[in-house]
């Protein structure tokens, strides 16, 4: 059974950064991603891992925030910069089984909160 444990989110000032970890085990994981969810809105993906290892990114994060992973440590991180006060939400990672990558994913981490002030 996977599980996936995050780290890594607090409160921050806007224009910070923050780096999330989230540390799956079980099995090595190829498709993987961080979704997020405001108060109020629905969970939007974020991030991810494509089937051919290429990343995808929504548009209100791309060129902030940077998906990677270490294999060795089978750990996926989301590098935040630029933080915004719109970033404010939980922030889940998420993997699939498999290496076809459809971003239906079977397996959620308990979340990690990120605050941005203005």
């Amino acid at each position: 059974q996977v599980q996936l444990v995050e780290s890594g989110g607090g409160s921050v000032q806007a224009g910070g950064s923050l780096r999330l970890s989230c540390a799956a085990s079980g099995y090595r994981l190829h498709c993987m991603g961080w979704s997020r969810q405001a108060p109020g809105k629905e969970r939007e993906e974020v991030a991810a891992f494509l089937s051919d290892g290429s990343t995808t990114y929504a548009a209100s994060v791309k060129g902030r925030f940077t998906i990677s992973r270490d294999n060795a440590k089978n750990t996926l991180y989301l590098q935040m910069n630029s933080l915004k006060p719109e970033d404010t939400a939980m922030y889940y990672c998420a993997a699939q089984a498999g290496i076809f990558c459809t971003g239906r994913y079977s397996a959620w981490g308990q979340g990690t909160q990120v605050t941005v002030s203005s």
